[in-house]
């Protein structure tokens, strides 16, 4: 991103984290913020005294530069609107036609820098009947049908900590922005890009239960405790993630019960819940009698997905993360951090300058503007493409070898595919992809690997190869393959890569110019270089988990957010790469390490700790940046999400509700006093819903612009007027699986084509012919003999043939 202006218009964490990761790219960031300041500068989950700055938003503004205007008078406005005249790209986060209304809108950015971009990021988007409605993160994952997910049997259920929802969204801006950058560049015609926040969390934050719901027919799905999950051990609690048939017969083995993996019932997570304490007792009977450090190296040794339980006091000391230097000291001092989330080897990421002050840059970036001063401006590639059209998906002509498994690598390509790439699925005969095998039929169905909604979710819009990467002819095919590629994303783990003999000195030899990005779970070295880990195995060492749950259990998962976040930040590391090889000719080897995408996403209970010496802690759905914040039952049986963030938020309620004398509760108005008495503010608002019913309730508050929103269940988050009236869902029609409404990209783009998917994910090897013959040349007598002798095919090795009609 270097020479690219950007101007951060935005707020909290979503702008935040999207402006950290173009600045980490080398982007000139320049955090436009009025008088008042970000309200995140004000912010500590510890309540400490606060300078400038709190340590949350030390974290996610470093290398930025600030400059204080207020753009709601006429002379801010025209400061304003002179740094969009030296702006490639402006992210904002307004409440719909807010910035339309002061004349600083898209068509105001057109007008002065018509191959600019504005990311535009609000709670629901632009248009529907629900884009001006009070919200927040803890409501808008409520609507979504994610804090259904997460709770027990007889108690209210929960919202995951740490505020996930923004840091997806963040993640997700910052790669809608790069690919529109690319097109600008190209067409030299910039657009008008817009998020929803909602549409962000919905499909990510649930794993895509709507799909579920849609293929099974199930809809009445209850939160449950995983088994095994997190479990206690002589000196902590551990966490374990058994997916696969494999890893449930291994587990039986490790906790002392090989009779176990006999029991067809307890093969599947399904039945392993019914079993209960039959099974769930023996498990922490099992791992109560040893250390967290015994446990995790015996569980290692078979293979076991297993994680120690991270926290802001415990993670920078791992083992791993301490080798590989993942905590690196804040620039500014006073806190340890994580680092970029993914290296590029070939383009290192700029390094971290320190959090600016407010308005620490003004003079600078005005005296820059009456000088004519703009980063890149001689080098800056706008119209460099003539056969360009601007009405194309932004990443139309690139090809991506999607060499991939199960859902955070395969949910990265799947946006590199939405966004207008040729995805190209590596896949084999003797091994499909896993995600295959989550099907919503049993292995008595014909093709029954093909009816996996989240595998169908994950690949719509690619092609399938099936290749035996074991077999010289499979390989020689796969290296054909690179050659002819602009980018090559792979999850194996690293031992199985370096089996395959494909570092990145024998790639970059077939093709100079490809992007390789690898996405191990720990990394590429380190002592748990070599450990299986999924998106369970990151929320529990991240810290993620720690935060998630009621004050008096065990640490629960925030259910499956780490696999799209992780797949989101290499889809960004791969159209970071594009960028940089347009600009200097050269292909790039990036890491984008799984777990190091959660730390990232967890930041604030490290630099918290580190900061103020505070540990943050799960309290159900008490967290430090809101008071009250709950979930509430009503008279109807349903419930409801309340949470009062700003002190607007707060004076609305007072008002909404003034006989519950809410005001006499806390010593003051203060956030810090409110969330000291936030138990007494459940007592008191807890019987008032319980006497209505959730929508009025709901209605009540809303009005009052406080946010609120009804639970919806984990499959129903399809079922609301503002994602229907927008079309985020899409009918996709697979020839075996049928019609399902997919959902889509969670941004529209203002030259959006009339829908995201352009074909339904692919059956086992279904482009065989179409890319190894028509692309590669491949004949059809070799094609032929490659089929016969299992390098290439349709069905699994397991299945040979259809069964007799």
């Amino acid at each position: 991103m270097d020479g690219v202006r950007v101007v951060d218009l935005g707020w909290g964490i979503a702008g935040g984290y999207a402006t950290k990761l173009l600045a980490d790219a080398g982007a000139d960031v320049v955090k436009v913020e009025l008088p008042d300041g970000d309200p995140l500068r004000g912010y500590s989950a510890s309540y400490a005294p606060i300078d400038d700055h709190g340590p949350l938003f030390g974290f996610l503004n470093t290398t930025k530069r600030s400059v204080a205007l207020d753009y709601r008078t006429a002379e801010g406005r025209a400061r304003l609107l002179e740094l969009y005249a030296a702006a490639e790209l402006v992210v904002e986060r307004s409440e719909p036609g807010e910035f339309e209304a002061m004349g600083v809108g898209w068509e105001a950015l057109a007008e002065r820098r018509p191959d600019a971009t504005m990311v535009s990021v609000s709670n629901f988007g632009r248009g529907g009947p629900w884009s001006r409605r009070p919200a927040n993160e803890f409501t808008l994952m409520a609507i979504a049908g994610s804090t259904a997910t997460r709770g027990q049997p007889g108690r209210t259920p929960f919202n995951a900590g740490g505020r996930i929802g923004e840091w997806m969204g963040g993640v997700t801006a910052a790669v809608a922005a790069t690919a529109a950058l690319r097109r600008a560049r190209r067409t030299g015609q910039g657009d008008h890009v817009d998020l929803s926040l909602l549409e962000t969390i919905t499909p990510t934050c649930t794993n895509v239960q709507t799909l579920w719901g849609s293929f099974t027919g199930d809809y009445d799905t209850k939160a449950l405790l995983e088994v095994p999950s997190v479990e206690p051990t002589r000196d902590g609690s551990v966490g374990f993630c058994v997916f696969t048939g494999q890893q449930w017969q291994d587990f039986t083995v490790l906790v002392g019960h090989p009779e176990w993996a006999d029991d067809p019932q307890l093969s599947t997570m399904g039945g392993r819940i019914a079993a209960g304490e039959s099974i769930a007792g023996a498990i922490k009977e099992w791992t109560s009698s040893r250390t967290t450090e015994e446990v995790v190296h015996e569980a290692i040794l078979l293979r076991i997905p297993v994680a120690p339980i991270g926290n802001g006091a415990n993670l920078p000391e791992f083992d791993q993360f301490a080798q590989r230097g993942v905590y690196v000291p804040n620039p500014g001092g006073g806190f340890v951090q994580p680092r970029v989330p993914y290296r590029n080897n070939t383009h290192p990421s700029a390094a971290f300058g320190p959090a600016p002050r407010l308005g620490q840059h003004t003079d600078e970036v005005l005296g820059e503007l009456v000088r004519g001063d703009s980063p890149g401006a001689a080098n800056r590639p706008s119209g460099s493409d003539p056969s360009a059209s601007v009405d194309a998906l932004p990443l139309e002509g690139v090809r991506v070898v999607d060499m991939t498994a199960f859902w955070a690598g395969p949910y990265g390509t799947q946006v590199l595919a939405t966004l207008g790439a040729d995805v190209i699925h590596i896949e084999s005969v003797q091994r499909p992809d896993g995600m295959r095998f989550g099907s919503a039929r049993t292995p008595a169905d014909d093709q029954w690997w093909e009816f996996g909604p989240t595998f169908q979710h994950a690949n719509v819009g690619k092609r399938s190869v099936t290749l035996d990467l074991t077999r010289p002819e499979g390989m020689a095919l796969l290296h054909r393959l690179i050659e002819v590629s602009d980018a090559l994303v792979e999850n194996f783990s690293p031992r199985v890569i370096d089996q395959f003999g494909l570092d990145w000195d024998t790639v970059s030899k077939l093709n100079p110019r490809l992007v390789m990005v690898r996405m191990p779970a720990f990394g590429l070295d380190g002592p748990w270089r070599d450990r299986v880990g999924f998106a369970q195995t990151m929320e529990q060492v991240s810290g993620m988990c720690w935060l998630s749950g009621y004050p008096d259990t065990a640490p629960q998962l925030a259910r499956g957010p780490s696999d799209p976040l992780a797949g989101l930040h290499a889809a960004y590391a791969v159209i970071c790469g594009l960028h940089a090889r347009e600009r200097t000719g050269k292909g790039s080897f990036v890491e984008a390490t799984m777990v190091e995408t959660a730390l990232n996403a967890a930041a604030e209970q490290v630099v918290e700790h580190s900061a103020t010496g505070h540990l943050m802690e799960r309290d159900a759905n008490h967290h430090p940046y809101a008071c009250p914040q709950g979930v509430y039952a009503c008279s109807d049986g349903k419930h409801i999400a309340l949470s009062v963030e700003t002190d607007q938020h707060w004076q609305g309620l007072l008002a909404a509700v003034p006989e519950l004398g809410l005001d006499q509760v806390a010593a003051s108005d203060e956030l810090a006093d409110r969330y000291a008495a936030r138990h007494r503010f459940d007592e008191l608002i807890e019987p008032w819903c319980g006497g209505l019913p959730a929508a009025e309730v709901v209605e009540r508050l809303n009005s009052f612009g406080v946010p609120a929103a009804e639970l919806e269940i984990s499959r129903g988050g399809d079922r609301n007027p503002q994602v229907n009236t927008r079309g985020f869902y899409e009918a996709v029609e697979h020839p075996l699986a049928g019609t399902h409404r997919f959902p889509a990209f969670p941004v529209r783009f203002g030259r959006q084509p009339d829908r995201w998917f352009a074909r339904p994910a692919p059956t086992l090897g279904e482009h065989n012919v179409e890319v190894l013959g028509g692309l590669l040349g491949v004949d059809e007598e070799e094609l032929a003999r490659l089929e016969a002798a299992q390098v290439i095919g349709t069905r699994p090795i397991f299945a040979p043939a259809s069964p007799a009609v």
